[in-house]
């Protein structure tokens, strides 16, 4: 592996014996094996739930439910494990040390298997926050950051007993993904716990999405993106035979793909009601990280050169080439879809759902591949059971997620289009949402096809690993290993601190930082461009003038401590710049003098029923200021609208239409039938039916609990209010109840949770709440239908 060179008179070579632990390795490889097939099941089942709903089975398979479960599974068991048996394996050869802690390894191990356990027995059954990539409650949130900390003290103890002084690139990408995950996890879980199982976002409205979305962007760059690129460094190699092609070009990959990636959360955002300042931020450093992101992918892929010709025989390099060059696409069409044109039609549609499954399944499933082929052989101690088998698994992933990708594309583009057309006179040409949902059917069968051939692949690829493990016996590495021990002076931790390009950076900071107190979020910006500008060109200059000696990089590489303080700076200054000023400010919009008066407690247990049941999934609360979106659902949503929502409910996705507005558009009984049969409301209607909604029941004496933990966090929830909830609930609740009996609906308990949801659904857009009595409108319900 290339780098810097070092003066060989101020080294003694030396030799120790060494015995790797690859037990944990196994371990994780074999989780991620398992639960990497269990999660393409679940995507499967929700595919087929979303082209044929009598799919959705029970009350707890529902997609609303079975889609968080899906996206853990694979985000977290499936990448999660595989990522640490990279890791662990990568980083013992790397230090030329076993791990530090046998101990915390196995704890971490275990405690990450219990995480994931824990997601099974709780999202099933509505128990989430509902936010994206982090719906597991508070309890379960506390014990994914102990075992964080398990790993990160493991990993940077052994970095501590490391016999090869410099850091590889693999490693600076680990340090990165342990640093800031951490920090990510811990800001966008902070949370008032209501009960043991349920909890409340310190953030609300527009707070909560930004600080959301900076996790949801930053946990795929760091939890799915920069693990795997240091894998990709060290398995690469290892695989081809080849050297990283280049050391330099490794440094700027690394350092620039860390700064810019923190800011570019608010990209999925896009025409909401966030400050156009944060949403104009997001997008600059989108589109700046296809730069970064490309190095990487050119690296990676040159990296293979003079090895070409094995890609017809060695399915391991068949799959790192393929991967990378998806990581490449995926990278090019991310920055893509941040530019302002292009998200107007594709969020909200399947085309962001292609785009993170190409990404995902090319990416990160075919590098695991890659490494499991590579890996399981060389821990047994045998050779892989079938190279025949490995490439079938190949052309079956390779297959699946093009049909995969390409239908979501035709499919998102189809909802774009038709969601915007207007007819000569100005007129929605579809009016009806479900229009949209039928012309769009087909695709829905064509990705479940897809799906189908990558989870075949998977199943093949399990086979192939179990009977090469079972070819072999498992190895536990010990081997002799040569260092170098430098016995010239240490270099001192102030000529790393204070070489040129920190003093050149911390120049461009002091001249330019007061800018932000001249210019408002102006110098803001300035300042993080400063840092980045900077950062990066003092690294060039000083790898450009390396030849003469160690450059700069070269030494921070032997100093461990000061390059986790680098790099957590780094991403620090993004997610300062960007999230303190929301998070600091109170919510306010030009065009709206008075705050909503928050949910009042039926409506507040309806939101709490309209989460559990995964409703988020699906629909929307964000209209975007375009003619489409308000002719159809009404008045574009201010900043204002949700200031009381903890948490947000913006969403990402539009299955079933925007509800930003839905509060006095129908009458009780249109709700009810349209939970009970959605085809009864609005034929062609994919949403599974919620009879269960009728029979399960709100404690109406938890609404005082709910409204004390919102009102800690800012609602402005009187005492009084505090103290009558129940009894207030209970009245909404047999208002609703009366409305319904008097339409025909007979045996209606008060405290039902459809009765809840309901009730606030009836309060959606509507600002003041409306008179404690039965909801009705002179709309009929049959008229109500072609809306939907």
């Amino acid at each position: 592996m290339d780098g810097g060179g070092s003066s060989a008179e101020s080294e003694v070579v030396e030799t120790e014996r060494v015995a790797y632990n690859d037990a944990v390795v196994r371990n994780f490889i074999w989780a991620s094996v398992v639960f990497g097939v269990v999660g393409m099941l679940l995507g499967v089942i929700i595919a087929l739930q979303l082209a044929w709903w009598p799919a959705n089975a029970a009350s707890f398979l529902t997609f609303g439910r079975l889609r968080p479960l899906h996206t853990n599974a694979v985000i977290f068991a499936f990448v999660g494990n595989m990522m640490f048996a990279g890791v662990y394996y990568s980083t013992q050869r790397l230090c030329k040390a076993r791990m530090a802690s046998d101990l915390l390894s196995n704890i971490h191990f275990w405690g990450w298997q219990a995480i994931i356990v824990s997601a099974v027995a709780t999202l099933p059954f509505g128990i989430t926050t509902s936010k994206e990539y982090a719906e597991l409650e508070w309890p379960i949130d506390i014990a994914i950051a102990l075992i964080w900390v398990v790993f990160a003290v493991n990993f940077f103890w052994t970095l501590a007993k490391r016999r090869e002084k410099h850091l590889y690139v693999a490693l600076w990408f680990y340090i990165s993904t342990i640093i800031t995950v951490a920090m990510l996890h811990i800001v966008n879980s902070l949370a008032i716990p209501v009960s043991f199982l349920k909890s409340y976002s310190v953030f609300g409205g527009a707070q909560d999405a930004l600080v959301q979305w900076w996790y949801g962007h930053n946990a795929v760059a760091f939890f799915l993106t920069t693990p795997i690129l240091g894998i990709m460094y060290y398995f690469v190699p290892k695989a081809s035979g080849r050297p990283v092609y280049s050391y330099r070009l490794s440094i700027v990959h690394f350092w620039a793909l860390v700064f810019m990636y923190i800011w570019a959360g608010p990209h999925h955002l896009l025409f909401t009601a966030l400050p156009d300042w944060a949403q104009t931020l997001g997008m600059i450093f989108s589109v700046m990280l296809w730069a970064p992101s490309w190095g990487g992918m050119i690296n990676g892929l040159l990296t293979l050169r003079g090895a070409w010709d094995k890609l017809r025989t060695d399915p391991v390099l068949k799959f790192f080439a393929a991967g990378v060059t998806f990581y490449g696409m995926a990278t090019f069409e991310g920055p893509l879809l941040s530019i302002k044109s292009v998200s107007g039609l594709a969020h909200y549609t399947d085309w962001i759902v292609g785009h993170v499954h190409s990404g995902a399944l090319g990416w990160n499933g075919f590098v695991a591949a890659a490494m499991f082929y590579w890996l399981v052989p060389r821990l047994y101690g045998t050779k892989l059971y079938s190279t025949k088998a490995a490439d079938a698994h190949f052309y079956m992933g390779t297959f699946g997620i093009l049909i995969y990708a390409l239908s979501m594309w035709a499919s998102g583009v189809t909802q774009g289009l038709m969601w915007r057309a207007l007819t000569s006179n100005g007129a929605l040409q579809y009016p009806n949402f479900v229009e949209t949902t039928v012309a769009i059917q087909s695709m829905y069968w064509a990705r479940l096809v897809g799906g189908l051939l990558y989870l075949a692949g998977m199943c093949v690829m399990a086979w192939n690993l179990v009977m090469t493990a079972r070819a072999g016996k498992a190895v536990n590495v010990e081997t002799n290993v040569t260092y170098a021990k430098d016995t010239a002076p240490p270099v001192r931790w102030t000529e790393v601190v204070f070489a040129m390009p920190v003093v050149l950076t911390a120049v461009v900071l002091a001249l330019l930082g007061t800018l932000a107190f001249v210019d408002g979020m102006a110098g803001v910006f300035t300042v993080g461009m400063a840092f980045g500008i900077g950062t990066v060109g003092a690294i060039l200059m000083q790898v450009a003038r390396g030849a003469g000696g160690a450059s700069w990089h070269r030494l921070l590489e032997g100093k461990p401590l000061a390059f986790t303080a680098f790099t957590t700076i780094g991403v620090l200054i993004g997610g300062i710049v960007e999230i303190v000023p929301i998070v600091v400010q109170k919510p306010s919009d030009p065009r709206t003098t008075n705050a909503p008066a928050p949910l009042r407690s039926l409506e507040l247990a309806g939101r709490d029923v309209y989460i559990s049941e995964g409703c988020y999934v699906c629909h929307s609360q964000m209209i975007r200021p375009f003619r489409w979106e308000t002719q159809r659902y009404g008045e574009r949503s201010t900043i204002m609208d949700s200031m009381y929502d903890h948490p947000f409910q913006w969403g990402s996705k539009r299955t079933g239409p925007d509800l930003a507005r839905e509060g006095g558009k129908y009458p009780n009984l249109w709700h009810w039938r349209h939970m009970i049969d959605p085809r009864a409301t609005s034929p062609g209607s994919i949403m599974p039916p919620y009879p269960h909604l009728r029979s399960n029941t709100v404690d109406f004496a938890r609404t005082s609990a709910s409204m004390s933990a919102l009102r800690t966090v800012g609602v402005p929830y009187t005492q009084e209010q505090i103290n009558n909830a129940p009894n207030e609930a209970r009245t909404m609740a047999q208002a609703i109840v009366r409305d319904l009996r008097e339409q025909g609906v007979p045996n209606v308990q008060e405290n039902s949770e459809l009765v809840a949801l309901i009730a606030y659904l009836q309060r959606l857009g509507v600002a003041s709440p409306p008179a404690v009595a039965a909801h009705t409108t002179s709309a009929s319900t049959n008229n109500a239908v072609a809306s939907r």
